[in-house]
């Protein structure tokens, strides 16, 4: 005999992802919105050890006995084959308030008192055993599933970042859309970021393909800083590519034209005025930060020098430029994110498209040649209502991906 009733002890059941599934019928749920999705029966976890979750997951806590529970492990119950299909016909209902803790969504019991064999005797009396092979012919019909998945969410770090840095975005998404699949690229950290841009290309490019591939209906990418023009390159090199929301975050799309403490430590003799000497001669362009240097007070030496923004910009001929810009019109909606206490992109304009012109007044995107000629979509995209710009004041440079007000504003309504 149990010595608390259920409802005393919280009854309380953790579903990992927001699905749960009994004999192979699923019964979508979706907390974020709250709305009301019942589990007729559960299972009976055999070994509680097995059980993976924090101690609030448990219901009947730590030390608990077997009992009438379910569980998911990634995003399917019984995928580790824990437990057996339950007798009860009562379901799970999602409390009035749901809540979460850490990657787990609880719900409550919606009655546990009834559930059979749970209270009074421990073991289900002969008559019960007798009904079991019954059991799916006395159950009513499980609803039809609704399912709300979310499509697959790769992002791609900037200048000197890893994917450590990304860890409270993480965290964001997994909250407002449980059981997003998120994928934060661990490729050329640190240093290695300064490695020639083409180079990253080709490696992101080779760590989303089979992402891709496996997300038929589509993926989203979050790319911030310098990663954003690194997607921006990927979306016009792939030919394949099936992604719906590009969110650049922060990302000097029409180059970078400031002293920043970046620049510094990389070229500490030289300053904004004379670091066209170095970024645009074959030696500097080996240098990722050099591969989107724009100097507006250099034009000519930038189209002819720039081996990556000048030609995915489509400001110098080059044989894929229609294929590139054919390749880039794939994307569903471009999310630009940027503002003007930035501290590092300059002109902070940069991340909208705008940038300065000889006299260092910034154009904004519609001014631009690359955009008045349409020279890699950017005309045909904001025509078709494909481009969303959200300036946010008041966020640092190093601050995008961890500003909860940013991501509930600008990013999380792209992630469907």
């Amino acid at each position: 005999m149990l010595s608390k009733s259920p409802e005393a002890l919280g009854c309380r059941v953790g579903v990992k992802g927001g699905e749960v599934e009994r004999l192979g019928v699923s019964v979508g749920t979706h907390p974020q919105r709250a709305q009301k999705a019942r589990l007729w029966g559960s299972l009976r976890l055999k070994d509680w050890s097995k059980l993976r979750g924090r101690e609030s997951a448990h219901p009947f806590g730590p030390s608990a006995p077997s009992g009438w529970v379910a569980y998911g492990e990634g995003s399917r119950v019984g995928q580790e084959k824990l437990g057996q299909a339950a007798l009860s016909s009562r379901g799970l209902e999602d409390s009035p308030r749901l809540w979460r803790q850490g990657h787990y969504t609880h719900f409550r019991m919606k009655s546990c008192g009834s559930m059979l064999g749970l209270w009074g005797q421990r073991h289900p009396a002969a008559w019960v055993l007798l009904l079991l092979p019954f059991l799916p012919l006395l159950l009513p019909a499980a609803p039809a599933p609704h399912r709300a998945s979310y499509k697959p969410v790769i992002v791609v770090h900037g200048l000197f970042d890893s994917s450590y840095s990304f860890r409270h975005l993480l965290e964001y998404i997994n909250e407002t859309h449980p059981g997003t699949v998120v994928t934060v690229l661990d490729l050329f950290d640190g240093r290695e970021s300064l490695r020639p841009l083409w180079e990253q290309v080709q490696g992101f490019r080779e760590a989303v393909v089979p992402i891709m591939a496996k997300a038929p209906q589509g993926v989203h990418l979050i790319c911030y800083s310098q990663g954003g023009l690194v997607c921006r390159a990927l979306l016009s090199v792939m030919d394949d590519h099936n992604v719906d929301s590009f969110i650049s975050l922060s990302s000097p799309q029409m180059g970078q034209y400031g002293d920043t403490d970046y620049l510094k430590w990389l070229f500490p003799t030289s300053m904004r005025s004379n670091l066209y000497r170095i970024c645009y001669s074959p030696w500097g362009q080996e240098f990722s930060i050099c591969n989107y240097w724009h100097d507006p007070h250099h034009d000519d030496l930038y189209l002819n020098a720039s081996s990556f923004l000048a030609l995915i910009n489509g400001e110098r001929d080059h044989p894929n430029a229609t294929e590139w810009r054919k390749n880039f019109l794939r994307v569903g909606h471009l999310v630009l994110i940027g503002g003007p206490d930035d501290g590092v992109i300059t002109p902070w304009q940069s991340s909208f498209f705008g940038f300065y012109d000889a006299n260092e007044t910034v154009l904004e995107m519609e001014e631009q040649l690359v955009y008045l000629r349409d020279s890699f979509g950017l005309k045909t995209l904001l025509a078709r209502g494909s481009i969303v710009r959200c300036p946010m004041a008041g966020i640092s440079h190093t601050a995008w991906h961890s500003n909860r007000t940013l991501y509930e504003t600008c990013i999380e309504p792209w992630l469907s």
